[in-house]
């Protein structure tokens, strides 16, 4: 008789058996798809907190200009990037803030213009705004978008003082009165720096920072374009060293000034990445637990089946056919549960996902800050610590979906655990001869 035969009699005649092998392979199997499932989703998330999250590089030298600070944006280490020009500039059409005093804002050589102007790239990657300490009250910030455009953001205290609003029109005019710009009003933001006590110069007085397109500043300034500094988002702390070496190759490393800020990354990114490590301890738990079990089990089976093996070796059949009947027997039981195990996991999975990664990710938080200097002190880097808070842009929930790499990597496990679930205990029992098995059957 064919051995696939007997193995399909074998399992129909012990039906009890058969379950409880079944109960087992879908346990089995059910961990083994969720810790795929788990590893799939927190790789998921993990990329897109990369890209939301980040982790920010400040680049900064003498002689920084825009030109050399777009050098940097190196296509698939940097996400997003900005540079700061500041320019100073000179009112039209309505009043400045100022603190009163003498020398505090009445003109003279010390006033040469009221309002501190920054031209920006990416107001959002701007340290104050991406991590909360100043916000956006009205509006919207100034982006890529804008490089051309002819648009402005300013502080909610210049906005009140002189009844302006998203929308309206803005007149500055160089410090030199050559040049004038005409934008509009697109944002207001709130600096929580509380105005000083004492007199000072209306350009230093927080209430007077408003901020343009890179195009805007440079019309503005009557100077040579000097960025004050640039700021970069990249994906994880080991790729600063890479921006740090183009950094000095591209500007030089004498002077150079580079601070890294991961507190958000370690904050956000480090608990998704433990999730994943978790997922993959699981699977190797698994397997292993997997394949002693159903040995353990396969092993019982073989033992009490002692005398149909005598027998049938006493007919002539080769011990490859019985070996592989009892391969046969568990595979075909691997199978069903691995399709119970599936419709477990699509039915559930999301949710499993969503309250394991989101307790990890939400009650792992580090309050320490920290930065890196990307090389070693001889290129001339510093590094600093930053205060942080939370991104400016939300994660996206985690997506947990049974596809079809997932089974195939849960079908191969169990395939192989079937193999070694049976194989080795199998082979113990064939190296007897026939007669010593029907002695021990007896």
């Amino acid at each position: 008789m064919n051995f696939v035969k007997r193995a399909g009699l074998s399992l129909s005649g012990r039906r009890s058996r058969t379950a409880a092998l079944l109960g087992v392979f879908v346990v089995i199997c059910a961990l083994l798809l969720g810790g795929f499932l788990l590893r799939g989703a927190a790789a998921r998330q993990e990329a897109d907190a990369q890209r939301a999250v980040g982790v920010d590089v400040t680049v900064g030298r003498k002689g920084l200009t825009a030109d050399l600070a777009d050098r940097l944006d190196v296509p698939g280490l940097v996400h997003r990037y900005t540079a700061e020009l500041p320019v100073r500039a000179v009112p039209r059409g309505f009043t400045p803030l100022t603190s009163g005093g003498p020398g505090a804002g009445g003109g003279g050589r010390r006033e040469r213009g009221a309002l501190e102007v920054h031209g920006v790239r990416d107001l959002g990657l701007l340290l104050p705004f991406s991590y909360g300490s100043t916000r956006i009250t009205s509006g919207r910030g100034i982006g890529p978008g804008d490089a051309g455009a002819h648009v402005a953001v300013i502080e909610r205290r210049l906005a009140e003082r002189n009844g302006l609003a998203v929308g309206d029109t803005l007149r500055l005019r160089s410090t030199d009165g050559r040049r004038s710009a005409v934008s509009r009003i697109v944002g207001v933001f709130r600096d929580p720096t509380r105005d000083p006590a004492r007199p000072m110069p209306s350009h230093m007085l927080p209430g007077n920072l408003l901020y343009v397109p890179m195009a805007t500043a440079r019309r503005l300034g009557t100077g040579p374009a000097r960025v004050d500094r640039a700021v970069y988002r990249i994906g994880s702390p080991d790729r600063a060293e890479r921006l740090h070496a183009e950094a000095a190759r591209v500007l030089g490393g004498g002077g150079l000034r580079f601070t890294v800020n991961d507190k958000a990354y370690r904050d956000q990114v480090r608990p998704i990445q433990r999730v994943g490590a978790f997922a993959d301890l699981v699977v190797h738990v698994i397997a292993l637990a997997g394949a002693l079990i159903l040995s353990l089990l396969v092993t019982l089976q073989v033992r009490e089946r002692r005398g149909e093996l005598g027998v049938l070796l006493a007919l002539g059949e080769k011990k490859w056919k019985l070996l592989g009947q009892h391969v046969v027997e568990v595979a075909a039981v691997a199978l069903p549960a691995l399709a119970l195990a599936a419709l477990a996991g699509a039915l559930g999975g999301q949710r499993v996902g969503d309250a394991f990664l989101d307790h990890h990710g939400d009650g792992d938080t580090d309050s320490r800050s920290s930065s890196s200097s990307g090389s070693g002190s001889g290129s001339g880097s510093g590094s600093g610590t930053v205060a942080a808070g939370a991104p400016d842009t939300p994660l996206a929930a985690p997506t947990v979906r049974v596809g079809p790499a997932d089974l195939g990597r849960v079908a191969g496990i169990a395939l192989g655990i079937s193999l070694v679930a049976t194989v080795v205990p199998g082979i113990g029992v064939l190296r007897l001869h026939p007669r010593s098995l029907l002695l021990d059957a007896a």
